[in-house]
């Protein structure tokens, strides 16, 4: 079964363009409640933490200094079948690919800038939204 709990971080990108609040009303119209919600600015050293399951990758050290470059806002949304649901919103992770309306084709720049991360199963979602948000700032 599914699960009804997501993650999420709007990326430096969108934030400093000013539009953490258009992406949360696309959010919050597509029914997703905002059970945690932070900004917050990451180290490299927390970024490196959060993508450490990408070390090897050859993109991991720009994308470390990407996340570490701005502030993000860090969320934990609700909604039934939440993780494929919200994949669907946030749309391809290029935004050339992304389809019409979806948060990456609307306000994502590129594929490194792509405004928005959304957990890919229930297991990561349960992680991610650990690592920044201890039991009592979840309800």
């Amino acid at each position: 079964m599914a699960g009804t709990r997501t993650f999420t971080m709007i990326k430096p990108d969108a934030y400093g363009s000013g539009n953490t609040g258009a992406i949360t009303k696309m959010i919050e119209e597509a029914g997703f409640g905002i059970k945690a919600m932070k900004l917050t600015h990451l180290s490299a050293g927390r970024a490196g933490q959060f993508y450490a399951v990408h070390k090897e990758r050859p993109f991991y050290n720009d994308l470390v200094t990407y996340m570490s470059s701005g502030p993000i806002v860090a969320m934990i949304l609700e909604k039934d079948n939440a993780v494929e649901d919200f994949r669907k919103l946030i749309g391809a992770t290029n935004p050339a690919d992304a389809a019409e309306g979806t948060i990456r084709k609307i306000f994502a720049t590129s594929i490194e800038a792509n405004a928005i991360h959304g957990s890919d199963s229930d297991e990561n979602a349960e992680i991610e939204g650990s690592f920044f948000f201890s039991g009592l700032e979840k309800f």
